[in-house]
């Protein structure tokens, strides 16, 4: 909703709030004191401020929302773009001294929090899916599901076009496996199938991974594609830079 502007970072605050506890249970006064959304303040992930009483907290407010810009934009597991991520501020102890509580030191240490947060969470890649929608006769359905087996297609629904021997079959198919999609089809229903792809949604990958040898191995070639260490993005990697 947020990415279709139906709940509007830049709309009025108290409509976008009252939606939010209304339809999402979110807290009311959790929902007004959004501070940001992100990346570019329109994005679909959120910073909160869920502190009471904390003194000198409005005084770092820019280099914590300029922080979580950061994180929105470039995710800890391979430098994309997160989505549907909330962080709350839960807590914040702030030095006295003005000189203590400049960019200088907010930026850098809010940048790890974010990291970390993201780390905690075991987190994961998202891949683009099509809803794939294929004409084919009735004689090479069999090939149209031999097709969508072997490309990790989910097939949502069949359909009869009236009167005429004409099926059409609707399925999910991730966007990395439609290279060559249209050749092997027709090889599979000797030409008489005929595909269309729109993009429908994002997906999680198969398994996570801080857990699954093929999900790390993905991650691990984005980031050496991107010239980033390749290595596995850890929590204590983040400790030793303190």
């Amino acid at each position: 909703m947020i990415e279709s502007q139906e709940i509007d970072p830049k709309g009025d605050i108290k409509i976008r709030a009252e939606r939010l506890f209304k339809e999402f249970d979110w807290d009311k006064t959790d929902a007004l004191k959004i501070w940001c959304f992100g990346p570019d303040n329109e994005g679909a992930n959120v910073l909160v401020d869920t502190v009471k009483g904390a003194q000198y907290l409005h005084e770092i407010k820019d280099s914590l929302c300029s922080s979580f810009q950061f994180a929105a934009k470039a995710g800890v597991l391979a430098e994309e773009s997160i989505r549907g991520c909330r962080f709350n501020i839960t807590d914040v102890q702030v030095h006295q001294d003005p000189a203590h509580r400049g960019g200088g030191q907010i930026l850098p240490a809010a940048r790890r929090l974010f990291q970390g947060l993201q780390l905690a969470s075991n987190p994961t890649l998202l891949e683009p899916i099509f809803l794939c929608e294929i004409t084919a006769p009735d004689t090479a359905l069999g090939g149209v599901y031999k097709t969508l087996n072997s490309r990790r297609g989910e097939i949502v629904e069949t359909m009869k076009v009236e009167g005429s021997p004409m099926q059409v079959v609707k399925a999910y198919v991730p966007v990395a496996e439609t290279f060559g999609f249209s050749t092997l089809l027709r090889e599979n229903t000797h030409g008489t199938a005929f595909p269309q792809n729109f993009f429908d949604h994002w997906a999680p990958i198969s398994g996570l991974p801080c857990e699954d040898v093929k999900a790390r191995e993905l991650v691990l070639n984005i980031r050496k594609r991107k010239g980033l260490k390749e290595e596995m993005p850890t929590l204590q990697n983040l400790v030793d830079k303190l």
